[in-house]
């Protein structure tokens, strides 16, 4: 008859803190137990914030605090350089009265001779002048209308509605011109048209910055006309024979005078080179 046993299931004890014991003969292994579900989820990664990165904001705030460059203070001197003239000088510059205000201002430093100025002298340029409106290109010398012929030049007056249109005869009074080397060149063309010596504002300028770099009290001294007692003199360098010979009815008998120096000269290059356009050289 066989002994009596245990009839009873032992208790089974329940598996802690997730870990199974395993048998191995004679040994235990302690094994972790694979979670389920939402705990075998990974943890997710945390997007990385974007901001503006120091360095910028840094640039950013130093701009921001610069100062705004102050706009460049006109000069009130001026230092004299080889082929400077009064007139050049008080053109470029625009100074109010021209070359004989600059001349004025500065003849303590100049001397009596305003023609000679020379490398390295400082000049105060004083006051500018006021810029002056824009003129209109002048016309061909065979266009263009005499200043005789402007000043007595009927003009149309408006018709009232109760009268007939009315033709009212009114002086435009004389042209203006300023006294720079542009004027001086406007008004010489004028009178030349007036008396039919050709030229161009283009030709006039180009000799007279070859012959006296716009200096209207230039005068030489040492070429073959002076060694003869006839120098050569004004914007276009003009001796006293020639201004005399073709001086034009009207203008100033002195021979420095800009706009008879002009003329003058003019007149003798269209008598012997047809016009002064056709010079480029000594003439």
């Amino acid at each position: 008859m066989p002994a009596s046993g245990k009839h009873r299931r032992p208790k089974r004890r329940p598996l802690r803190r997730g870990i199974a014991m395993a048998g191995t003969g004679g040994a235990a292994l302690a094994l972790p137990l694979i979670p389920t579900g939402a705990q075998a989820a990974a943890p997710q990664q945390a997007a990385p914030a974007t901001t503006t990165t120091a360095a910028t904001a840094a640039v950013e705030k130093i701009t921001a605090a610069l100062p705004q460059a102050a706009p460049k203070a006109a000069p009130k001197s001026y230092t004299v350089v080889r082929g400077d003239s009064l007139s050049v000088i008080a053109e470029e510059h625009r100074i109010s009265g021209g070359w004989k205000s600059l001349y004025r201002n500065n003849k303590a430093a100049v001397g009596d001779n305003p023609s000679l100025i020379h490398p390295g002298l400082r000049l105060s340029l004083g006051k500018k002048a006021v810029a002056a409106p824009a003129k209109p290109k002048a016309p061909a010398s065979s266009e263009r209308a005499s200043r005789s012929a402007e000043r007595t030049a009927p003009a149309k007056s408006t018709p009232a509605k109760s009268a007939p249109a009315k033709t009212v005869a009114r002086d435009a009074g004389p042209k203006a011109y300023t006294n720079t080397l542009d004027g001086w060149i406007n008004e010489a063309l004028d009178v030349m048209a007036e008396h039919g010596i050709p030229g161009s504002y283009e030709g006039i300028h180009r000799n007279i910055m070859r012959e006296s770099s716009g200096n209207p009290l230039a005068i030489n001294n040492w070429d073959s006309n002076a060694a003869k007692g006839t120098p050569s003199k004004g914007l276009l360098q003009v001796i006293d024979p020639t201004f005399r010979a073709y001086h034009v009815p009207g203008t100033s008998n002195d021979p420095y005078d800009p706009v008879a120096n002009i003329t003058a000269a003019c007149n003798y290059a269209a008598d012997r080179y047809g016009s002064i356009d056709n010079v480029f050289g000594a003439y």
